[in-house]
């Protein structure tokens, strides 16, 4: 039994760190200048792979922008004044670039704008973008042979479940979810309590984990109702506008491939005030694109009694979604054991289909022994079905003829934490329709594979053409050093020419047309260097060994103009740590050494600017063979994969090992302070979004199922505010006030502090106003920045000498 002052409650520490307010610090150059420069576009080639979409992005807004009010309702952060995502990227320009020829195009948008979402039209030829106003989100469209664009319509669309549109064809034009008309005004809250507010338990086991954002009260449910109802129209090219029912809690409304119907997933009472929208109760229904119901797939009751085990689901139809190699035929999975995975089955999943008119009864097409994850239909009678089960790691891929022409057979049946025996990611390329289907050759005996090819020299990503019968593979290109090149897409069906992503140390990546047998590259696109201070700065790939006999691995960097012969550098690991079920998947290379590495928002690596050394996701595996669970000897084994990073690069004579400083964010932050807590190997820390407190997030977190009262001595153990005392060397802890991340509550990091405070340590506590897990605002990140340059400054690069242990 736990002896009762190791349990971890709030309560422990009942007062709050006082806070004085500071103003934003600007950090020193050269960071300030890269922080305000425009950052690489983002590229969406076209369906066709006739073109490349460039949206291009604004640099980090500001912290009016970022504290701007917003509401928090299920999980949801939404813009009032808007009915849109509040923290949703915006792009200030959209610009074409044709992939044969050399045409530039600028699209025609409002200046100054603020560019939501963008989708490409079935047949290439339009692109439909949201302007984000101040008071409405509102669609455009742009004809890509001209450049011009348009405002479709001036009724504000509805963006608060996420993208409001959806194209049903190139002629019929998008199916949109917009405000409703004369919706009403904004609920105002009661000022006068009408009572107490009650949640009851029945006697159910209803284990969630610790979501952030819920509902809290009758007035939160008015305001989510306010605005997350919707009114689904279709919006033709030329503008009309054409409602389709009537208004409801209407998150999804996804055309069918002929654009003849809709699948509507519409929320409904009761609400939950603890799990987020996306487990409340739902009816998906098929509806024609005239409004008019055609048939209820699933009415899915509220899921706040799933299993928080990683192989749980909720009974019933789930991922309810059209086949695309189809006209109107829907497809989902189904578990055979009622979801749980503690219940003996020797099947567990049905991949069911039902096609139009949907009178009929659905037909099952495979039934498997794991969890149905993954789906790429063919375009005669050909699908490929990926099962996989957590709990064991493994991953099978199926061969299917939805027409049970052939006996389902197994493609790929290998452990999900292989890494060197990922066989990569099926290419698609177009139907007719324009919707996404599996690759193949003219035959349709071969389909296509690209992936990272990771290996022991580190990445390098590969095409291969896979024979679907025999699972044979040929190789048909493979990444060459000294670049990392990855394939976007085919531009035709025999695997001869490809879009490509370019980039090496001293070159960002750019967008290329490789002529794969004849080895030739053609340049699409030309985005220069970020941050010309950092040329010369070349990742080094390292490995070295765990006392355990663990291999490990991890990135090296070294500041510009940095020669060995100056002697060793102040150094800071920033890591993050991740579990396995076999030493082997653990001991594998991650990373490459020939990537282009600039640092971008609160990156870490703006610290090679200040003269120091970085040792960038050193592996810290937490392995646990067979019965065994990795957490429970996380400390032993993270403490060890520590010290062997630190003999490695001190060995090397790049790093004094009195001047390390370790680093994290998230499980990250959580690793930096564990390591404080059970090691001298380092001078600092730096903690960023952490959380510290397991007993705070009691059914499970990160990689860990089991539930706090199954494994309360692992949940103390592996928390560091049960070691606040033992934590002598300085630590600086960021946290952002509205943190959006399950577990990661701000009272984590004041928790902590207030412990580490009691306890005599030396902390730093800096709380980001308005920012979420990760940080948006320039005044914020740049303030972030100066924190750590300060720290690492005072605390490792300057520090006296170490005070003698306690």
């Amino acid at each position: 039994m736990v002896p009762r002052p190791l349990l971890l409650a709030v309560a422990v520490l009942a007062s709050a760190p006082a806070l004085a307010q500071e103003p934003y610090n600007r950090p020193p150059a050269p960071i300030p200048r890269i922080l305000d420069a425009d950052p690489a576009p983002l590229v969406e080639p076209s369906p066709d792979r006739g073109w490349l979409l460039l949206m291009d992005r604004p640099p980090l807004p500001h912290i009016q922008e970022v504290a701007a009010a917003e509401l928090r309702l299920a999980g949801d952060r939404i813009d009032p004044r808007n009915d849109n995502r509040s923290r949703e990227a915006v792009f200030k320009g959209l610009r074409l670039r044709s992939v044969e020829g050399v045409v530039e195009r600028r699209i025609e948008t409002p200046d100054p704008a603020r560019i939501g979402a963008a989708w490409w039209s079935p047949d290439s030829r339009q692109i439909a973008f949201t302007v984000v106003g101040s008071d409405a989100v509102n669609l455009w469209l742009a004809d890509v042979k001209t450049g011009a664009a348009r405002r479709l319509t001036d009724t504000p669309l509805n963006g608060a479940a996420g993208p409001p549109c959806a194209w049903t064809s190139p002629a019929t034009g998008l199916v949109c979810k917009l405000v409703p008309a004369g919706r009403g005004r904004v609920p105002v809250p009661a000022g006068t309590p009408r009572g107490p507010l009650v949640q009851e338990s029945t006697g159910k086991p209803a284990p969630n984990r610790t979501y952030e954002d819920l509902l809290q009260n009758p007035d939160d449910e008015a305001l989510f109702e306010h605005h997350f109802t919707s009114q689904l129209a279709l919006i033709s090219p030329d503008g009309t506008v054409r409602p389709i029912g009537v208004p409801g809690l209407h998150v999804t409304a996804r055309p069918s491939p002929d654009g003849v119907f809709l699948l509507v997933e519409t929320l409904h009472r009761p609400f939950s005030y603890v799990v987020p929208r996306e487990r409340f109760p739902r009816a998906i229904s098929v509806w024609n694109v005239d409004g008019l119901f055609v048939r209820q797939v699933a009415d899915v009751p509220l899921q706040e009694e799933v299993s928080p085990a990683f192989d749980a689901v909720p009974a019933g139809p789930r991922d309810v979604s059209w086949r695309e190699d189809a006209p109107a035929t829907l497809v989902w999975a189904e578990a055979l054991d009622g979801g749980d995975p503690a219940r003996p089955a020797t099947k567990r999943d049905r991949l069911t289909v039902l096609e139009a008119p949907f009178g009929g009864e659905p037909a099952g097409l495979l039934d498997v022994a794991y969890r149905i994850t993954g789906l790429v239909w063919g375009r005669s009678d050909l699908a490929l079905v990926e099962e996989s089960w957590w709990k064991t790691r493994r991953t099978r891929t199926w061969v299917i003829a939805p027409a049970g022409r052939l006996v389902p057979r197994v493609l790929f049946d290998r452990s999900s934490e292989d890494r060197y025996g990922d066989p990569g990611d099926f290419l698609t390329a177009p139907s007719p329709r324009g919707r996404p289907v599996l690759l193949t050759t003219k035959d349709g005996k071969s389909a296509y594979l690209a992936g990272r090819g990771a290996s022991p020299e580190g990445d390098r990503p590969f095409l291969d053409r896979i024979d679907l019968v025999s699972a044979r593979t040929l190789r048909l290109w493979r990444s060459e050093a000294p670049a990392y090149e990855e394939v976007v897409a085919l531009l035709d069906g025999e695997g001869r020419r490809a879009i490509t992503r370019r980039e090496s140390p001293d070159e960002p990546p750019n967008y290329f047309v490789r002529e794969i047998k004849e080895n030739l590259l053609s340049r699409l696109t030309d985005f220069p260097d970020p941050v010309p201070e950092l040329a010369g700065v070349k990742p080094e790939l390292i490995r070295y060994q765990r006392a355990d006999g663990v291999e490990l691995s991890a990135t090296l960097y070294l500041p510009p103009g940095y020669d060995r012969s100056q002697g060793p550098l102040p150094f800071l690991f920033w890591a993050y740590p991740r579990e396995f079920k076999s030493a082997a998947a653990a001991a594998q290379v991650v990373g490459s050494p020939y990537r282009f590495a600039r640092p971008s928002g609160a990156s870490h690596l703006f610290l090679l600017t200040q003269g120091y050394g970085i040792l960038d996701g050193p592996t810290m595996p937490i392995v646990g063979e067979g019965d065994k669970e990795p957490n429970d000897t996380y400390v032993e084994q993270l403490v060890a994969s520590a010290q062997a990073a630190v003999e490695k690069v001190a060995a090397m004579g790049v790093a004094d090992r009195n001047r390390v400083a370790i680093g994290g964010h998230s499980y990250g932050a959580f690793m930096a302070a564990n390591l404080l807590a059970h090691s001298d190997l380092f001078r600092a820390g730096i903690a960023r979004s952490g959380a510290y407190n397991r007993t705070l997030t009691p059914f499970g977190f990160q990689a860990e199922e089991r539930t706090f009262w199954k494994a309360r001595e692992t949940y103390i153990r592996m928390s560091p505010f049960a070691f606040a005392d033992k934590i002598d060397e300085p630590i600086l802890i960021i946290h952002g006030m509205a943190d959006d991340n399950s577990g990661t509550f701000p009272i984590q990091s004041e928790r902590l502090f207030a412990a580490l405070k009691g306890n005599g340590a030396t902390a730093r506590l800096v709380m980001l106003p308005a920012e979420a897990h990760a940080y948006r605002a320039r005044e914020s990140v740049g303030h972030t920045l100066w924190e750590m340059v300060r720290w690492m400054d005072t605390h490792v690069k300057n520090a006296p000498p170490r005070p003698a242990r306690r």
